[in-house]
């Protein structure tokens, strides 16, 4: 199947998918854990120390790749999102503040893991994750594509983009733009985004699934990605030196201070 083809399958019918998602032993097992035992967090430093409800919630925010980063976490839990000078806002990774802004200790204190953002939202992220990184195994297309329709609609300006190494896959895949344009000032990427797309039609649903076929159908045009492979190398966040120190690079860093190893 074209990736157009997989990729309306899932989207039209999309609760049934996450159904069978939910139905597979190994995602029941983990989801009745959380369910289970979030409720009894009361703090940041309870929620990190429990390991399996801490690789859950990093599972369901999209950064399975990033346990390790456990220092870098706590001093994002550790300051909330109120403040502008916050490592959640600061860091302007959109996956990062989601994960600050629903375990909010700093805010909402001990009622955190009561609240639907944790017990309902969280479960419904991890899930959808699920979905994105089986269909991802297939056809890596459908994976972006899936991501792009449940993130684009938050971006509020393009450096929501260039925040966002998937998300900026997709929209220089569709625009044709080289991934080497990841090396120039991130300004000037910006303005240049901007002058090619305007982020507010992604919050239409008819706009946004038109955009989504279009870069569908470039990715099976370019062989089942064409420039995906530089696109996801390279980003704002690269680690290479000439793009200035990276996210990883920064989470292995702050985790080494923090932890001591």
């Amino acid at each position: 199947m074209s990736t157009l083809t997989s990729y309306r399958l899932v989207a039209s019918d999309l609760p049934r998918w996450q159904s069978l998602i939910n139905s597979k032993p190994a995602v029941a097992q983990q989801t009745k854990y959380f369910q289970a035992n979030i409720g009894a967090v009361k703090t940041a430093d309870e929620f990190l120390k429990n390991t399996r409800l801490f690789n859950f919630a990093m599972q369901a925010f999209g950064m399975g790749d990033r346990l390790y980063a456990k220092g870098l976490m706590k001093q994002v839990l550790q300051q909330g999102v109120t403040n502008p000078d916050a490592l959640a806002n600061k860091l302007n990774d959109p996956r990062i503040k989601a994960f600050a802004k629903a375990f909010d200790f700093v805010g909402k204190g001990a009622q955190t893991t009561q609240l639907p953002a944790v017990q309902k939202d969280v479960v419904a992220r991890y899930v959808e994750q699920t979905l994105e990184t089986e269909q991802g195994a297939q056809n890596p297309g459908v994976k972006l594509a899936l991501y792009f329709r449940q993130n684009a609609p938050n971006i509020t300006s393009p450096y929501g983009i260039l925040a966002d190494r998937d998300l900026l896959t997709v929209v220089q895949t569709t625009l044709g733009i080289s991934p080497m344009t990841s090396y120039q000032n991130v300004d000037l990427q910006a303005k240049n985004l901007k002058a090619r797309l305007d982020v507010a039609d992604f919050k239409d649903p008819q706009k946004l699934a038109k955009f989504i076929e279009r870069f569908c159908a470039v990715y099976d045009s370019n062989g089942g990605g064409g420039n995906l492979a530089g696109a996801q190398t390279l980003g704002l966040f690269d680690n290479s030196s000439s793009m200035g120190i990276g996210i990883d690079a920064l989470m292995k860093l702050q985790n080494v201070k923090l932890t001591g190893r």
